[in-house]
């Protein structure tokens, strides 16, 4: 398991400092897990998509969420309804930029601290529908 880097995400000056480091780990494992990155951060005006990916020839939609403690839960909680709307309502911008027939699906990473002093992750696999 990773290790936590030194002041964790907390070290980062501000909330967007910290969302930037943890995605950086969660690209960096998700790519050990066989996901091939498209695009990162796509801006859409109905939301940003932290991640396209490609997994055995499915377009993934991920959402990556990171804590730095369980005070509200575990990180994956924080992608409710709402968050999945707004995500959908993005990837469809999105495949209308860039069509293929590729099946499509979301996917939602969490990223929370271990009982170590590391990560652990938490990767859903088509994590919901709309």
């Amino acid at each position: 398991m990773p290790r936590m880097p030194e002041g964790g995400f907390a070290g980062a000056p501000h909330n967007r400092g910290r969302g930037a480091a943890a995605e950086v780990e969660a690209v960096e494992w998700l790519e050990r897990q066989g996901y091939a990155v498209v695009e990162r951060n796509v801006r859409t005006d109905a939301g940003e998509i932290d991640l396209v990916a490609r997994e055995r020839g499915t377009l993934c939609f991920v959402e990556i969420k990171a804590r730095t403690g369980d005070l509200y839960g575990p990180a994956i909680a924080a992608v409710d309804a709402r968050k999945q709307r707004r995500l959908a309502r993005a990837a469809a911008l999105y495949l209308s930029w860039h069509p293929t027939g590729d099946p499509c699906r979301f996917d939602v990473l969490g990223i929370d601290p271990g009982p170590d002093g590391g990560w652990e992750y938490t990767l859903i696999r088509d994590a919901f529908r709309l």
